[in-house]
């Protein structure tokens, strides 16, 4: 088996699983991402993966574009495309089976205490995930005290744009830079 090879049987081996346990999307597993990458397989260093994970939050699109990244780091175009799939494909599936069944049990007391169990599960695996980047861009001070301003302001305002918080964060570090 050539080393291209075993790279991109590293990637499916990787983002499958983690394909099937993305409850709240590709931020949800965010934190798994960047270990499997910097620290297991050493695909990237911390930098390299906080400038992916800049780039991919500044393309449109959904969140988990840092998986085709990750994958055209490792293994170029191939790389990208087998990444994507491995994401991707399993998660859909399951989901597309899942809502099928889902969708014939609603109304059942249960049915709804599982609802409720998933989202303190999501919250808690986007969490680490935001926990993982602050880590991995070795953030100083005032970007952790922005992180957590604006995930309070998520919880106490929840009616609150994300796009106004984004624009304070950007006006907090503007002032900062200015002042500094």
């Amino acid at each position: 088996m050539m080393a291209d090879d075993r790279v991109l049987l590293a990637l499916v081996a990787i983002f499958v699983p983690l394909s099937l346990v993305s409850i709240g999307g590709g931020p949800a597993v965010l934190a798994e991402m960047q270990h499997q990458a910097v620290v297991v397989q050493r695909w990237m260093t911390q930098r390299e993966f906080a400038d992916l994970f800049a780039i991919s939050r500044a393309a449109p699109g959904p969140g988990a574009l840092l998986v085709p990244l990750i994958g055209w780091h490792v293994a170029g175009w191939l790389g990208a495309i087998v990444a994507s799939l491995a994401f991707f494909v399993p998660s859909s599936l399951l989901v597309y089976g899942a809502a099928h069944l889902w969708n014939r049990w609603r109304g059942n007391a249960w049915h709804s205490a599982v609802e409720a169990a998933f989202a303190p599960i999501a919250v808690g695996m986007v969490a680490a995930g935001a926990l993982a980047i602050l880590q991995s861009a070795n953030s100083g001070a005032l970007a952790w005290a922005t992180a957590f301003g604006v995930a309070a302001c998520r919880i106490w305002w929840r009616a609150l744009h994300p796009l106004a918080l984004l624009g304070l964060g950007a006006a907090v570090f503007t002032l900062a830079q200015a002042i500094g």
